[in-house]
């Protein structure tokens, strides 16, 4: 059995500069006029791939990660703060405030989960897209620590963010092929004002 080698998966992630599909098509949901002007958190940002693309569209980014040796050039830009910490160290790493959107995308630490909620401002939107469960059987991740189990994300997001789409399965057309979940969902279930108490609906592209 080949031993796993998480640098050499780190690189292999890091050689991907293109935005994920699932990312990109949502972006446009993240707002600008809350109470952070926009501003995105890139947690486990890799190289900043999915910081960068906001940062093109014109929003302030924090990325974070425990090695941010390959975000010095993206650091050194205008409205970009790049935080070293270890995500899993135990320790409070999040900033202590909010965001406008908090973007994950293949990384799992569920005692993290909450924060990440938390750390929505009203109206944030949450776009997340990680390994799940029959990963096993393509490429790394493997350990079921750090694959979600089916509708685990739906289970974060029930009664606190309206869920714009979902999806779960086999993605054979990407930079990394597997079982994968994704998640696009709003932080306003208060913000209504129809009668029946439930939010009002947000565009959805149909790109992909």
């Amino acid at each position: 059995m080949t031993n796993f080698d998480p640098e050499k998966t780190r690189q292999r992630h890091l050689r991907i500069t293109a935005p994920s599909p699932w990312v990109a098509r949502f972006a446009p949901l993240v707002p600008k006029d809350g109470p952070s002007a926009g501003e995105i958190l890139d947690l486990a940002a890799g190289g900043g791939r999915h910081g960068r693309y906001f940062h093109t569209l014109g929003h302030p980014v924090t990325a974070i990660d425990r090695d941010v040796s390959s975000l010095a050039d993206f650091a050194a830009l205008g409205g970009v703060q790049v935080i070293e910490a270890d995500l899993e160290s135990g320790v409070e790493t999040l900033p202590a405030r909010t965001f406008a959107g908090v973007i994950v995308v293949n990384y799992l630490f569920r005692p993290l989960l909450e924060n990440i909620v938390a750390a929505l401002e009203p109206g944030g939107v949450l776009i997340y897209e990680t390994f799940a469960r029959g990963n096993e059987d393509f490429v790394r991740p493997r350990n079921p620590d750090h694959l979600l189990k089916s509708g685990e994300l739906l289970d974060l997001a029930q009664g606190r963010l309206q869920v714009v789409a979902y999806e779960h399965g086999v993605i054979t057309a990407a930079d990394i092929e597997g079982v994968k979940q994704r998640l696009c969902a709003v932080n306003d279930l208060d913000a209504t004002t129809r009668d029946d108490g439930e939010p009002a609906a947000h565009p959805v592209s149909q790109t992909i």
